[in-house]
């Protein structure tokens, strides 16, 4: 049992990691939204140019986003969109454990494991992202060729208590108060997150985290989680409006304001996830909940297809995640059998099994067709945009600038792989044959190197302007690549008009100012 001088701390420390995640929070969330956009259009332009710098710069971004996102998850642990379950904390122990195999052959771990079959309420990814990093620090601060790790899992006064334990280079007494803390660590290299996560999580789930430590002998995790009796929640009596004669979709729309506050209640802890999406999305959840429940029972199969393409849609264009969709339906048919219960419980009649059958496949082959619908039309929005944000990237890298009614400009610049040229080669004879083009300039002054396919490529769109009766004039011939031209023979053809530079071009055509 922990003192109470030793509570007070853990409440100072849960406080102080409270009010740094007020502060900085807010301008993390910020950062990471333009970064989360930056490196959608490095993908695509990586795929495009298969350049060793966009690799490196996506790289880059990646570990800037995920420390965000770390610091996120630790200064704001409800952002996390993953619900309560049932956890069996032994098990999931020895499921961390088996990740460390590799470290076994030299460090032994001892367990001691009692109250095995006792289970807590909490949300078991963070839980064993908190275990994984407590042993990960464990095994990592043994650097001798030998040493042990102790694993201990017990019941004590209405909690749960998990003990990690290792014979490691231990922490200074002055430090033990600074764990805890984004971006501290012991550790040369580090940031500090791992241990941050896990007092976050466990001060999320209403525990306390203690750690003894001696320096040259080793450190302790005690792990203090409250047990909670909240095991598959029971069909509730609900205080209901009913009159006689009402049919069951009649009794819902009755009861729609009790309806929401159940679908809050049911799920209190994203309720700010709830108000975030409508603030930034402009979709109402908890609405879209009650007409979703109405077309369901009232048996509209084709608006139901209507509503569910209209939210894919949504989802797909504001990047809401569809794990969160299909926890929110599980949520509405928890709610929605709750109130079916009531119905027939205000009802005083019988409701035979057949009709409950009967009843159950119809509501859950509806709810199947309308995720059906939602995930087909949210996966080919999602297929329509990465094709407009290619085409965006295309237009980007094929500019065609009009300079007269009869005149326009392509400077090229980069890196010119195969299948930038056949988009080149596309995209101009397209605009030729739309803006009744006479006289096409290919501006070659930005562009590095050429190898003999991408010419070769150039040259089929030099036949082309000319086959159309367009005039093509290349510009800015760099050296490197009229030394290609030399060494393989090839040859713009006589038609083309090659000028030194752009200026030359504009001469030529009188265009100069």
């Amino acid at each position: 049992m922990l003192s109470k001088e030793i509570v007070d701390n853990d409440r100072h420390r849960s406080e102080r990691l409270l009010s740094m995640g007020q502060i900085a929070a807010g301008i993390a969330h910020e950062v990471k939204n333009p970064l989360t956009s930056v490196k959608g259009f490095l993908q695509l332009l990586r795929e495009k140019y298969q350049d060793d710098f966009f690799t490196i710069a996506e790289s880059e971004l990646d570990n800037a986003i995920a420390i965000i996102t770390d610091f996120l998850k630790v200064t704001k642990p409800e952002m996390d969109d993953e619900s309560y379950q049932v956890v069996n904390v032994a098990a999931e122990l020895e499921a961390v454990l088996n990740l460390f195999l590799d470290r076994q052959y030299r460090i032994s771990v001892i367990k001691n494991f009692r109250d095995t079959k006792q289970t807590i309420y909490a949300k078991k990814n963070q839980i064993k992202r908190a275990l994984f990093n407590i042993l990960k620090n464990a095994f990592e601060s043994i650097s001798s060729d030998t040493g042990i790790v102790r694993v201990s899992h017990y019941v004590e006064h209405s909690q749960l208590v998990i003990i990690i334990e290792d014979t490691g280079v231990g922490i200074h007494e002055d430090k033990i108060s600074m764990l805890g803390t984004p971006f501290f660590t012991t550790k040369d290299e580090g940031t500090g997150m791992g241990l941050s996560q896990v007092y976050s999580t466990v001060y999320g789930h209403g525990g306390t985290v203690h750690v003894q430590s001696t320096l040259g002998v080793g450190t302790q995790f005690s792990i203090y989680l409250p047990i909670e009796s909240k095991e598959e929640r029971p069909l509730t009596e609900i205080d209901v409006i009913y009159s006689t004669g009402l049919t069951l979709q009649g009794f819902v729309e009755a009861n729609q304001e009790r309806f929401r506050d159940h679908l809050l209640s049911n799920r209190p802890e994203i309720a700010s996830t709830l108000l975030k999406i409508k603030e930034e999305s402009g979709v109402d959840l908890v609405n879209n909940a009650l007409i979703l429940v109405e077309l369901t029972l009232g048996n509209h199969p084709h608006e139901l297809a209507l509503f569910a393409n209209k939210e894919g849609k949504l989802w797909a264009k504001h990047s809401l995640q569809v794990s969160f969709k299909l926890e929110w339906i599980e949520t509405i048919k928890r709610v929605l059998w709750d109130y079916i219960y009531n119905y027939y419980r205000v009802q005083e009649t019988n409701f035979s099994l057949t009709a409950f059958f009967e009843l159950e496949r119809s509501i859950n082959s509806t709810l199947d067709s309308f995720l059906t619908h939602f995930t087909i039309s949210y996966n080919q929005f999602k297929d329509e945009l990465l094709q407009s944000q290619r085409e965006l990237v295309e237009n980007l890298s094929v500019p065609i600038i009009p300079l007269t009614k009869t005149v326009s400009i392509v400077p090229l610049i980069g890196t010119i792989d195969t299948f930038r040229a056949v988009t080149v080669q596309e995209k101009v004879l397209r605009q030729i044959e739309l803006d009744r083009i006479e006289t096409m300039i290919i501006d070659l002054s930005g562009v590095t190197y050429l190898d003999t396919a991408v010419l070769n490529h150039l040259f089929h769109l030099f036949d082309g302007i000319e086959m159309m009766g367009c005039k093509a004039i290349v510009t800015g011939i760099r050296a490197e690549i009229a030394s290609v031209l030399v060494k393989t023979g090839l040859s713009m053809g006589h038609n083309v008009i090659k000028k030194g530079n752009l200026q030359q071009a504009l001469e030529i055509l009188d265009l100069q100012h």
